[in-house]
């Protein structure tokens, strides 16, 4: 019997996965072929799907993008056993673009049945949770800590760091929150994740519970993805059957439940204390810090909070060592980073590699450059609120803190591609009615000073005493990065300044007037 493995990935789907996996079934039927269909998660190739790949001894191929009306074509060419077409892409391994990746977070991803445990465990899966439960609680917080793991979300707090806090935290309640609200523009890496591989992360936050003591956790996901929500559910109910949740995990006497909960929508609750007060069923309004949510974080207990890329990422720590996975990247950047590729690109799609690649070698060498054809003039890096990079800084590579040196953050490894037709006063006016939008109203910089930033960059685009009005915008950011109580408000002014100090001429003033102002 062939095996066909065909993405039930939502990208996969909006592509058209679900007809051609009927228009599969149907030519084989037709042709008395007994198939076996598999629903993986997407390699990540989205310029390629619907990916269809087929098991043969020489391993899967590949062959995509597949519309319905190929299928008959497909089965002529003996795709069954790795015939060749015009589709095919040959061994999936061997793709250059998958084949030059470092997949650690992502290795199961594309290869297994995602809601399949028996699939999970035959691909290394829970070997890392099985060593965490021989350690002591602080071991295990070592162990993260010593791989260099940063938080994947945006903020890049050490997750060792915030881990240890929890656990020297004295409270007889603690929890574990996975913030899988993933908001930003042009990333998709969680959802992939959920999607793809829902036992990873339970994996990681049942052994985030065992590091710091804490017994219940929530995973927070927006709730336009419906999708994630299945996948996750599934893969609990699995783990909860087979006893890698619940009160007594795989015979250790110690406790781990899991519930997944949805969230309305609101930018705003990607942060993380919004998100707690909307997880406790309140209205999402971001707290005063301190204090800390690892000191007084969801109903007022010790609280571990960390994206699904943190979490994910522990399993394979814990099953190989700190040591291993701190041997990958540069810096204070330690491991690999999943870098999702959106906008004006060839070849969109998710790319985990080791920090260290520069942002160029993204974008051509994986992204195979500008879908128009013409130059690439800017990319806007860690979601809506990210700074615009001109060409000049493509060669930066991808760490924390060299991104810092040119005013940009990496945050959530989410790339948007422009070519040389945008208008980036009109961008940058983006930014600040997205913040006047999304924000939570609690603080008068992010409430205000978006919706009169708003004001002042029509008065700009439309000529009206600019270098008083560029001076203004200026002082307006310093007001918001300084004043604004959460980061939707105080990282504003990053996509509003960038594009106005590399791009002035969109702005109608000369290089050198827009720093005079």
């Amino acid at each position: 019997m062939s095996k066909i493995y065909i993405p039930r990935d939502s990208s996969a789907l909006g592509l058209g996965a679900e007809r051609v996996v009927e228009a599969i079934q149907l030519e084989a039927g037709r042709r008395g072929v007994s198939i076996e269909l598999v629903r993986n998660g997407s390699r990540g190739l989205y310029w390629l799907e619907p990916l269809v790949e087929v098991e043969t001894p020489a391993g899967r191929c590949a062959y995509g993008p597949v519309t319905p009306g190929d299928v008959a074509g497909l089965f002529e060419a003996g795709f069954l056993e790795g015939g060749a077409h015009p589709l095919g892409l040959g061994l999936t391994a061997d793709i250059p673009y998958l084949k030059q990746q470092e997949r650690l977070t992502f290795a199961r991803v594309g290869i297994t049945d995602p809601v399949s445990l028996e699939d999970y465990l035959s691909h290394e899966g829970y070997r890392g949770l099985r060593r965490a439960l021989t350690m002591a609680p602080a071991d295990i917080v070592e162990e993260v800590t010593e791989s260099g793991l940063r938080g994947r979300g945006g903020a890049a707090f050490p997750t060792g760091i915030k881990w240890r806090t929890v656990l020297n935290a004295a409270a007889h309640r603690k929890y574990i929150v996975c913030n899988a609200d993933e908001g930003d523009s042009g990333t998709f890496s969680d959802r992939m994740i959920m999607e793809g591989d829902p036992f990873v992360l339970i994996e990681g936050m049942t052994i985030a519970g065992l590091a710091v003591g804490a017994t219940q956790g929530y995973i927070y996901l927006r709730c336009e993805y419906p999708h994630a929500h299945v996948a996750l559910n599934d893969a609990i109910a699995a783990a909860c059957a087979a006893g890698y949740l619940g009160d007594d995990v795989l015979g250790s006497g110690r406790a781990f439940h899991l519930e997944v909960r949805l969230g309305a929508g609101a930018y705003v609750c990607g942060e993380e204390t919004s998100l707690l007060e909307s997880l406790e069923g309140k209205r999402g309004l971001v707290r005063y810090k301190p204090p800390l949510p690892a000191i007084k974080g969801l109903f007022g207990r010790p609280t571990v909070i960390n994206n699904v890329i943190s979490l994910a990422s522990v399993p394979i720590i814990l099953d190989r060592g700190g040591a291993y996975y701190r041997d990958f990247g540069m810096g204070r950047s330690r491991g690999t980073l999943p870098i999702q590729l959106a906008g004006n690109l060839k070849q969109p799609g998710l790319v985990e590699k080791a920090f260290g690649v520069t942002l160029r070698e993204i974008l051509y060498d994986y992204g195979g450059g500008s879908a128009s054809g013409r130059p690439i003039r800017a990319v806007q890096v860690g979601g809506p609120l990210g700074a615009y990079l001109p060409e000049s800084q493509f060669d930066t590579p991808l760490d924390y803190e060299a991104f810092a040196t040119q005013w940009a953050v990496l945050g959530h490894g989410g790339i948007v591609a422009f070519d040389d037709t945008v208008d980036m006063a009109k961008m940058a006016r983006y930014g600040m009615e997205f913040c006047a939008i999304e924000s939570c109203g609690k603080c008068t910089p992010c409430r205000i000073g978006s919706t009169r930033g708003v004001e002042v960059i029509d008065k700009i685009r439309a000529g009206i005493d600019r270098e008083r009005n560029i001076a203004l915008l200026r002082e307006l950011g310093e007001t918001m990065l300084a004043g604004s109580l959460c980061a939707l408000g105080g990282m504003t002014p990053y996509p509003v300044l960038s594009a106005l100090n590399h791009f002035p001429e969109d702005f109608g003033v000369s290089n050198a007037a827009s720093k005079a102002a």
